[in-house]
C-alpha cells in the first residue's frame, strides 16, 4: 500500500536543530490522517505522498513552514498581580493578544519583583529544523477518521 489521501501513516520520527541537536524524538510511533488535515509539516506530508512501509527521509525546514518567524511583538510585561502566587519561569498560560479573539499560549520567561515577562512564540519559532522519519505502517482511513479529520487509535486520537 502507497501513502496517498485519506491514509494512516504510522512513522517513527526525530526532529533536530541545524547543528543535529535533537529537539524531540518518538518512542512510540506516531500516526497521522494524510492528505492535508495539518495532522503533520505539509513538507513532510509532501515527501511521504505515494511512499512505502520502510521509507525513509530528512525534511529540512525553514521556519515559515514549521512554527513561523519569532515575533518580538508578542513579548509582555504584565503585572505581577495578574498571576497566581505560585507563577514560575516555565509555567504557561492562555490569553488573547490585545485586539484579538484567537488564543495562544504564553510562556513565564522571567519574573521579576512585581513584574512577569510572556512569549506568546512558539518555543521553536525562528527555528531551522530537520524532519527525520521512517514509515513503519500504512491503512485505509477509517470513515469516522476521515470525517473527524485525525487518525484514531493505538497511534493517533482516541475518543
Amino acid at each position: 500500500m502507497l501513502i496517498e489521501k485519506n491514509t494512516v501513516v504510522s512513522l517513527h520520527y526525530e526532529l533536530s536543530d541545524t547543528s543535529g541537536n535533537i529537539i524531540e524524538k518518538t518512542d512510540e510511533p506516531i500516526s497521522y490522517l494524510h492528505g492535508g488535515y495539518d495532522g503533520i509539516f505539509p513538507l513532510v506530508e509532501e515527501a511521504l505522498h505515494q511512499k512505502a512501509v520502510g521509507f525513509s527521509c530528512t525534511v529540512s525546514m525553514e521556519p515559515e513552514n514549521t512554527f513561523g518567524e519569532y515575533d518580538g511583538s508578542l513579548i509582555h510585561i504584565e503585572p505581577r498581580s495578574a498571576f497566581p502566587d505560585n507563577v514560575s519561569v516555565g509555567m504557561r498560560f492562555e490569553g488573547a493578544p490585545e485586539g484579538s479573539e484567537e488564543f495562544i499560549v504564553y510562556t513565564v520567561t522571567d519574573i521579576e519583583d512585581d513584574k512577569v515577562v510572556v512569549d506568546g512564540n512558539h518555543p521553536l519559532a525562528g527555528m531551522k529544523l530537520n524532519f527525520s522519519c521512517t514509515v513503519i505502517d500504512i491503512r485505509p482511513a477509517t470513515a469516522e477518521e476521515i470525517a473527524h479529520q485525525h487518525a484514531h487509535g493505538p497511534h493517533g486520537h482516541a475518543h
